[in-house]
Formats: C-alpha cells, sequence, structure tokens
C-alpha cells in the first residue's frame, strides 16, 4: 500500500507507508522490507538539490539529509537548514549532537517539518565534530548515547535511528560494537546503520578514516544473527546495486555512500532490482530534462545555477560526451545570468534521443 505526499508544482514522490512492525526476517524479499536502500548523509553533498535531483533517478530509496548539529537547528535559519521539497520523501533528517534535551526538541521540529526519521550521527570522526563531543567518540559513552535516544524518542512518533562504526581507536573489538548497540537498543533504539570500519580519532582524516581502516562486513553479518530483532543497514565500501543484492543477504538494508554520488546513475535501477517496482527509470536526459523546472525556480529565486549543477556532474559518468557536459557546466555555471539556457547547452554536448527537447521556462509556484 502506498500513499502520496503532498507534490510541489514539479517532480513526484511515492513513498511506502512507514511499517511499524517491520518484518525482520533476512529471508523476506528486500521489496518487503523496510527501506531496504539508502543513500548515505554526506557533508557538502546531500543537500536539497542533490536529494531532489537523485529522487528524478529513483523514486523509492531513502535520502537523508547533510549532518546538521542539534546547536544549528535551535539556534539557526531552520528553514534554510531544514527546508525540503515533498518530492524528496522518504527523508530522514541527519542530527549531530549530545545532549539529550537538545536533540529531543531537534527532533520534534524535524517531526513537525515532515521529515519521516531522525538519525544520530554516532559515527563522524573529525576534529570539529569531536571538538563538539559527538560523532564517532560518542561510542566510548554507551550510555550518554542511550540517554540521547531515550529522550528522542519520548518527544516524537517518527523512528530514531543510530548511524555508527564498528568501533574507534583500540576499542574495536566485535563484543564492544555489540555491548554498544545492546545498550542503545535497550533505550528504545531498532534501528542501526553500521559503517563496517572502525574509526581512528587521531591521525587519519574524515577521508581517510573512509578508506584506510579495513572493511569488516563479518562483524555486521554477526550482529544481525545475534541480535534478529533488530533493524541493521551495512555501509562502507558499497559501489553498486548487484553488491547490495549480496549484502541484503546478510542485513536488512543497504546504504551507499560515496558511490551515490559519483556514479548517481546506478541507482536507475534500484526502483526495480531492490523495491520490484514495474516502472521504467527516466533516461539520463530525462533527468536533466525533469530537472529544468526546478533549476527555473531556484535560479529565478538568485540560487546560484552551480549550486545545483554540481550535484549533476557525474550524471553522465561513463557515456560519451560526459566530459564535454561537465566541462561546460562548470566553465558555465558560475556565470551571471547562468540558468536552464546554460543546462541545455551542456546536454547539447552529449548525444542523445532528447538532447534538443528544450525546456521553455515557465511560472512556478514551489
Amino acid at each position: 500500500m502506498t500513499k502520496r505526499s503532498k507534490t510541489s508544482t514539479v517532480g513526484w514522490v511515492e513513498h511506502s507507508e512507514t511499517q511499524q512492525n517491520p518484518d525482520l526476517s533476512l529471508t523476506t524479499p528486500p521489496a518487503k522490507r523496510l527501506h531496504p536502500l539508502s543513500v548515505a548523509p554526506m557533508m557538502d553533498r546531500t543537500d536539497r538539490h542533490f536529494r531532489y535531483f537523485m529522487r528524478q533517478i529513483t523514486r523509492k530509496t531513502l535520502l537523508y539529509t547533510e549532518m546538521i548539529t542539534a546547536q544549528a537547528i535551535h539556534h539557526g535559519d531552520r528553514n534554510k537548514l531544514l527546508g525540503f521539497d515533498p518530492a524528496e520523501k522518504p527523508l530522514a533528517l541527519q542530527i549531530g549532537g549530545d545532549n539529550p534535551q537538545l536533540l529531543a526538541k531537534c527532533a520534534r521540529i524535524a517531526e513537525d517539518m515532515g521529515y519521516d526519521e531522525v538519525n544520530l550521527n554516532v559515527g563522524c570522526p573529525s576534529n570539529r565534530v569531536q571538538s563538539g563531543h559527538f560523532g564517532a567518540c560518542l561510542m566510548a559513552q554507551p550510555e550518554r548515547v542511550a540517554d540521547c535516544v531515550a529522550a528522542m524518542r519520548a518527544a516524537v512518533s517518527i523512528p530514531v535511528t543510530v548511524k555508527h562504526r564498528i568501533g574507534i581507536d583500540e576499542c574495536d573489538r566485535y563484543e564492544d560494537m555489540s555491548h554498544f548497540v545492546t545498550t542503545v537498543a535497550a533505550a528504545g533504539c531498532d534501528r542501526f546503520t553500521v559503517h563496517a570500519r572502525k574509526a581512528w580519532l587521531q591521525g587519519l582524516s574524515p577521508k581517510d578514516n573512509r578508506t584506510i581502516p579495513p572493511l569488516r562486513y563479518d562483524d555486521v553479518y554477526r550482529l544481525k544473527q545475534e541480535q534478529p530483532q533488530l533493524w541493521i543497514e551495512i555501509n562502507g565500501g558499497i559501489k553498486t546495486l548487484s553488491h547490495s543484492l549480496v549484502h541484503l543477504q546478510q542485513a536488512d538494508a543497504v546504504m551507499i555512500g560515496r558511490a551515490a554520488y559519483d556514479t548517481p546513475y546506478i541507482f536507475a535501477e534500484a526502483d526495480h532490482d531492490i523495491y520490484a517496482a514495474d516502472y521504467a527509470p527516466l533516461t539520463r536526459h530525462q533527468v536533466v530534462l525533469a530537472m529544468l523546472p526546478y533549476i527555473a525556480h531556484w535560479t529565478e529565486q538568485g540560487t546560484k545555477l552551480h549550486s545545483i549543477t554540481r550535484h549533476m556532474l557525474q550524471l553522465f559518468h561513463g557515456v560519451p560526451g560526459s566530459r564535454a557536459w561537465k566541462r561546460h557546466l562548470t566553465d558555465n555555471s558560475c556565470r551571471p545570468g547562468a540558468g536552464v539556457d546554460t543546462v541545455n547547452a551542456a546536454l547539447a554536448h552529449v548525444p542523445g534521443p532528447m538532447s534538443k527537447n528544450i525546456y521553455q521556462p515557465m511560472s512556478l509556484s514551489m
């Protein structure tokens, strides 16, 4: 059964109702599971423009915001930080923080704004995040995380989930992770996204922490085997849908990160391969054309074209004309007046049946 959210004048949205009692058996086909596929929260990547772009490629994949700190939500411009188009749903807000009361307030704000889920970041290893006493360093304080989760759960009816690593520094045994998850689960969290690498809090950059610590998928599989009552999502180094399908034999769900940004069109088959949808995806050219009304709206409001098209550069990855597409957008998207015509000119560099289907801007109400 599906329901349709209120949509804007451009784009579309269709998503499954939040399942109150999802089937957590790994024998359940992925299409019948709760959010079997998601795009990871990524700083400076998964903003509203990227999410709207991804929604033209996949209707059903769960999308996440960038991590936003609880302090920023509490004190900042909420519409700017948290605003989204209904077409982006299903959509989760990832929050960074360690103050239970403040996190509870932020969770209520997220629910009031229409988010489908609130996720607590316990995986980011950056020095800036550590200085705020949240992110991956919180794995050393499972009771504190449990307090945060309990406060958030008491404040909202939408799911409260946790994204974490398999360990930090020398606290990286499977037993350490299992203790962390068990402690947090006792506070009411039943959904965990596990990045299958440990994090070094000193000595490695966030970028290096995504690649240097070895992947330990078996630890995530074991967690699901030993705690089958929990919804366990696996993350880290997963680059294709075929790879995802392998992991879905051992975990409830798969989260894809950098590959979603570097090769976004791999998600074109996600609705069919993961969700068993019976409709055809948009072609790459159709994705661009579907973005044009959105681009027209935002550039008319003063948004720089580059803020949108920077997320679209890799759409034609591996396709003839990709280099010319990227070069044209890179060279021209920051120019004064850059807009729909700029994108149409870039699209003309890519061979395809729809290269000449030029969009004419119209008045939009979004």
